[in-house]
């Protein structure tokens, strides 16, 4: 699936006037800060993931989802397809190919700390517009508590209720919730969100269940 050439040029737009980006890094892989990371799919891909923003690995192979974090996610993927641990960092790359990936903000942060909520809204149009518009599925993991709460964002005041109470429960990574996005351009679609925990190392408290939690949620949506 191919970008929309308008969207395209819009996140470059944007990017363009963006402060914070991790700039070294994208000079370290001659990489341009202005292109957006995002690993579309297929279009009528029916699962989509959901997260925060990338890393540096993200930049140097300008695919997203592919660094450690991503690896847990791909790694899990290739499991529920195949019934076998994955063998290689190409068979990640492949597996990738199945679903929908996007981000928060598709630009890296230096540090790697999250955007600020003035940049998350700035984006916010064009990355509704990406999953309302561009992606048929509506089916999203999310990953993490950034990648959740970014559907509050510029979202009416009932929305924004409901997933901050939502995101209070206990068994928010094993329950899903249903809400309504609307883009800049005023295009709504309802998706149904599948929340785990963020797949860092330094998650502590999540990271070593996060494989269950993950195999637990691709089986309830049917993978394969």
């Amino acid at each position: 699936m191919a970008l929309d050439a308008t969207l395209h040029a819009a996140l470059r737009r944007e990017a363009q006037a963006l402060e914070g980006v991790d700039e070294q890094v994208y000079r370290d892989f001659e990489r341009d800060p202005c292109e957006p990371i995002i690993g579309l799919g297929p279009r009528e891909a029916r699962v989509g993931i959901f997260g925060r923003d990338p890393g540096r690995l993200e930049v140097k192979w300008g695919e997203p989802f592919i660094g450690s974090g991503g690896q847990k996610v791909r790694e899990g993927l290739y499991r529920a397809l195949h019934g076998e641990p994955m063998p290689d960092f190409e068979a990640s790359r492949e597996i990738g190919r199945h679903f929908f990936w996007a981000n928060t903000v598709p630009y890296k942060p230096r540090g790697n700390k999250a955007w600020s909520m003035a940049v998350k809204k700035r984006f916010q149009p064009l990355i509704a517009q990406l999953l309302v518009e561009e992606w048929q599925g509506r089916e999203l993991v999310t990953l993490g508590r950034e990648a959740f709460l970014w559907f509050a964002i510029n979202q009416p005041r009932e929305v924004r209720q409901a997933l901050e109470a939502f995101w209070k429960r206990d068994d928010r990574f094993s329950a899903s919730h249903e809400t309504l996005l609307v883009d800049g351009e005023g295009h709504e679609a309802t998706f149904r969100l599948h929340p785990l925990p963020h797949p860092s190392p330094l998650n502590q408290a999540w990271f070593k269940r996060f494989p269950d939690l993950l195999a637990a949620r691709l089986e309830s949506l049917d993978i394969p």
